[in-house]
């Protein structure tokens, strides 16, 4: 397996280019790259995440799953970060009042895969999911 971590890219649909900037700008405090009328690139921890404008559909609809009691939205993407950088990042967002679908808490506490988790959605209905393992060797244990 490749240990070195390529970075991804990833393009999300949202239907108000205005408000979706402000919020990854502004509220996760994402460094903003290249733009147009129509996208904006961000540094996503790392990562390069481009938001696209699209009008929204009427046929579009959320999805949860059950994991740990709690109904995860799906589909949703993220990233996994350092202990004390998801606990900075859940306190900053607290702070900034966002609300949470699930708020910051520990999943799986005490078993294989113990890891900090929280979600969100951006204000075009993208959810989001950041979360920190105890222990990151055991990010893909079974």
């Amino acid at each position: 397996m490749n240990t070195q971590i390529s970075p991804f890219h990833l393009a999300i649909p949202v239907d108000d280019l205005k408000k979706a900037r402000q919020f990854y700008r502004d509220i996760l405090e994402l460094e903003e790259g290249r733009s147009s009328q129509h996208w904006v690139d961000f540094n996503f921890f790392g990562h390069q995440l481009v938001i696209h404008y699209k009008a929204k559909s009427d046929h579009e609809t959320t999805y949860s799953n059950p994991v740990d009691g709690k109904d995860v939205p799906v589909p949703h993407f993220g990233v996994i970060l350092e202990w004390n950088t998801w606990e900075t990042l859940a306190e900053k967002l607290t702070k900034k009042e966002i609300k949470f679908v699930i708020e910051p808490y520990i999943r799986f506490k005490g078993e294989t895969g113990e890891q900090g988790t929280m979600f969100f959605y951006d204000p075009c209905g993208n959810a989001l999911e950041f979360k920190a393992f105890k222990n990151t060797s055991q990010i893909f244990a079974k």
